[in-house]
């Protein structure tokens, strides 16, 4: 790829492909054809598909890489694509017009990536070109000069945490498990992602799936493993298909299989999907669903680095933790600690979206300051509205005040605040979203999700969920409050596993942070926010309606009525709260709260 004269990388991970890149790709390479520049004879031009840059609301991204001088081009359409070769190939001028605009590079400017480095850069259907960027060489370190006590002391001395949410140290789990008896052992890479909002797991496999590879390979050598297991669900098709290929693509070149690299050393990678169940990504479930069983966790101890996958000694480590395992090895221990925080070493990903202007996917040293993501890296609320609150770590997470925009993001810092790191969602919200709304919405997943195996989650989530659906539809009772936070706790100590001792987390922190709006839903029968449909009213301003008529051609119910060019009025015992009206009305006539 880097021996070309003109290298073009067109984005094709999932929200890629969804823009139009696969029309892209193939557009370059008519063009490309069509002047005479033949890729695959010539070599003096390549086209690659790389994966998911960050920025997924520019896609389609384009590199243009010209005898060293990239520029890269966002919003691409493939009836673009001849122009950018016509001039930008052809006659070395650059569409200006097209490039990336200054808010690409502040988005970049305060990350740090070690996961996400080659994402973007190598064809994830390519070794050669993982390779060519340093792919394997960790690998190889460690099986010619690395026993497996020093493998695990060095991943343990980078400060490595789980990063599936737990935060685990990664380096103390594989030794628990190397000195576990019982043989064989096994190591399983979950990537089942079932965050509402999370696609960082999804996006590395589809961008980068053997820097996967390489670590489950190095761990499996670490603990003594024979056989590895990636879960991942079926909802993601493009990451299996490309997982599939890195897989057979590693054992060509000796990378899995018998006697790796011509040691004494066999490895096997086996996919296993998932059918989307949320509880599936507890390590016990996890492990009961490749079983062939029903996904339902189980009580620990013993864990399963004593008594794992078919009561064998089992490592569980989620995607990005053993994307980072390679980086580690050939950089160093003390490279990856110079990152984060005292306990929280490192970078993390996170999937940065909501009511924020640049969504997408972005990689920070631990201990940065929730402003900086939002603001500097986020650029801002969308439509320049107020800050009301960050939630961090999905359904199991919490919300974080505008008030506390500084506080660092880490695994204390959160914890401390009545959230977590989880496994790296962070939604952004302003202030039109309902603080009790949004700890419903996420009651209504945790609930459904429920395995049912134990009472305080499977009624308890329940009994929440109809607790908080009461008050959003106006019937909210003095008590409720109390009731919440008694019940949240209840079920929080008292569940089997990290579903539902999770489950009260975004129900506690709106009630901690956020007391006033469940007072103004409760006592007021009002939402400040002005989202509860039934806590609603609509009424006609008489000084600003024109009598145009065009919300009464709206209305669904009928509810408006009044003569032309006259004020018009909303019957309320009739009007069903659509909003249709208040959306219509170009001037402002129509009053919501």
């Amino acid at each position: 790829m880097e021996e070309c004269n003109i290298v073009i990388k067109v984005c094709m991970g999932t929200g890629g492909i969804a823009a139009g890149g696969t029309g892209v790709v193939s557009a370059f390479r008519e063009e490309l054809k069509a002047a005479g520049i033949n890729a695959s004879v010539e070599k003096n031009c390549s086209v690659h598909n790389v994966g998911c840059r960050g920025f997924c609301a520019r896609d389609v991204l384009v590199d243009v890489v010209v005898d060293g001088e990239k520029t890269t081009y966002e919003y691409i359409k493939s009836d673009m694509v001849p122009r950018i070769v016509q001039e930008h190939i052809l006659q070395g001028q650059a569409i200006g017009e097209w490039e990336v605009k200054e808010d690409y590079h502040t988005f970049h400017e305060k990350q740090v990536k070690v996961v996400l480095s080659d994402c973007g850069e190598v064809d994830p259907e390519d070794i050669e070109s993982y390779v060519e960027r340093g792919g394997y060489e960790a690998l190889k370190k460690v099986l010619a000069t690395m026993t497996p006590e020093e493998t695990i002391d060095l991943i343990k001395a980078s400060g490595l945490r789980g990063r599936g949410g737990a935060g685990f140290p990664a380096g103390l789990k594989w030794e628990f498990a190397r000195k576990a008896p019982g043989e064989p052992k096994y190591l399983i890479c979950n990537a089942d992602e079932g965050d509402p909002g999370a696609f960082m797991d999804r996006s590395v496999i589809e961008g980068n799936p053997h820097s996967v590879i390489e670590g489950m390979i190095i761990g499996a050598y670490a603990i003594g493993a024979l056989k590895g297991y990636v879960y991942i669900r079926a909802e993601y098709p493009l990451a299996v298909e490309r997982l599939k290929i890195a897989l057979d693509q590693a054992r060509q070149r000796g990378f899995l299989g018998k006697k790796i690299q011509e040691r004494d050393f066999d490895f096997d990678i086996k996919i296993k999907l998932g059918a989307g169940a949320f509880v599936c990504g507890e390590e016990t479930a996890l492990i009961a669903s490749i079983e062939g069983n029903r996904g339902m966790p189980k009580a620990k101890p013993p864990f399963p680095a004593q008594k794992g996958l078919w009561g064998k000694p089992t490592v569980i480590n989620n995607v990005e933790t053993l994307a980072n395992i390679a980086y580690i090895i050939r950089n160093g221990a003390d490279w990856f600690a110079q990152f984060g925080t005292e306990k929280s070493k490192g970078t993390k990903v996170f999937a940065l979206t909501g009511k924020v202007k640049n969504s997408g996917l972005i990689e920070v040293p631990l201990g940065i300051s929730l402003r900086e993501i939002v603001y500097d890296i986020g650029g801002g609320i969308e439509g320049d509205r107020k800050l009301k609150a960050v939630q961090t770590g999905g359904p199991s997470g919490g919300c974080i005040t505008a008030d506390m925009i500084d506080i660092a993001v880490d695994y204390e810092s959160l914890a401390k605040a009545g959230s977590i790191v989880g496994s790296g969602g962070m939604v952004v919200m302003d202030e039109t979203d309902c603080m009790v709304n949004i700890a419903k919405y996420f009651l209504e997943f945790t609930q459904a999700e429920s395995c049912g195996k134990c009472v305080p989650c499977r009624i308890g989530t329940k009994r929440l969920l109809e607790i908080l659906e009461r008050i959003t539809d106006g019937r909210g009772r003095p008590g409720d409050m109390e009731l919440l936070e008694k019940l949240s706790n209840d079920v929080r100590s008292a569940s089997l596993c990290g579903l539902g001792q999770t489950a009260p987390n975004p129900v506690l922190s709106t009630l901690r942070y956020f007391r006033d709006e469940y007072e103004a839903h409760i006592h007021e029968k009002r939402c400040p926010a002005g989202v509860c449909k039934n806590l609603l009213t609509y009424s006609i301003l008489e000084e600003f309606c024109k009598g145009c008529t065009m919300c009464a051609r709206v209305c669904p119910a009928g509810a408006i009525v009044g003569e032309k060019k006259k004020p018009h009025k909303i019957i309320q015992e009739i009007c069903v709260k659509c909003g249709a009206c208040f959306e219509t009305c170009k001037f402002k006539a129509i009053k919501k709260g």
